[in-house]
């Protein structure tokens, strides 16, 4: 298969393999994803009725924050990715933690064909604004979670506000992300978020917002305010 057929943007990729170096210190350019780290963590554990005991699949896992920080809440975690360098990172990272995390450089889609509903618990969090086909890696979490499991989403809202907060504010003035980290074309609505997982096998049970306040420099969920970053929760149906 083609890396294209995997559902992978290399342009997309080598962003972060270019960073994955400073990926663990907490205040370089990926302060934000340390910061927000709790928020997310907090938001899948609550919504997946706990971590521990639970296998648990980190889709687009990075440098393994937060693969490792659900293994501390007892889960046993797998973290895939594309990147080389970033997984490189995470494995190194265990050695300094001692956490125990596995991880793999493969498409989400072929381990749904290889490891169909194997996990309790699914996550793919700031993954989707990054390849060509969202609905395919979609319908791959859709595949890999149980019957009965969870499966976790976080993106980019796609509107005036989001470009303005997301891009314009966060890259270019407030230097909180590496100028051309988002492609704003490809942040994604609530509604085709929505859209492409309504053909699966898994449906939508949850949306919250996350904001930032730039003056008491405060990340918060909020249900009512998906203007920019947002989190999903979907449950796979028992009987799907």
């Amino acid at each position: 298969m083609t890396e294209h057929t995997h559902n992978v943007d290399r342009a997309e990729i080598s962003k972060f393999e270019e960073l994955a170096s400073r990926w663990w210190d907490p205040n370089s350019e990926f302060k934000t994803l340390h910061d927000i780290n709790p928020l997310r963590l907090d938001y899948v554990e609550r919504g997946a009725g706990g971590l521990d005991g639970k296998r648990v699949l980190d889709v687009g896992c990075g440098g393994g924050i937060l693969s490792e920080s659900m293994a501390q809440r007892g889960a046993q975690v797998m973290g895939i990715d594309m990147g080389d360098m970033p997984l490189r990172i995470a494995e190194l990272h265990t050695l300094e933690s001692g956490v125990e995390v596995e991880y793999r450089r493969v498409p989400v889609e072929a381990l749904a064909a290889e490891q169909p509903e194997s996990f309790d618990v699914v996550t793919c969090m700031e993954m989707l604004e990054h390849v060509p086909s969202p609905a395919s890696a979609i319908d791959a979490c859709a595949r890999l979670v149980r019957p009965g499991g969870k499966v976790f989403f976080s993106t980019l809202n796609r509107n005036p506000k989001s470009y303005l907060l997301a891009v314009v504010g966060a890259e270019y003035i407030m230097g909180m992300l590496p100028r051309g980290t988002h492609d704003f074309s490809r942040f994604i609505r609530p509604s085709e978020l929505d859209a492409w997982i309504r053909p699966t096998c898994i449906r939508t049970t949850d949306m919250s917002g996350m904001t930032y306040n730039p003056l008491t420099q405060v990340y918060k969920l909020d249900p009512h305010n998906l203007d920019v970053n947002y989190l999903v929760t979907c449950v796979r149906d028992t009987h799907g």
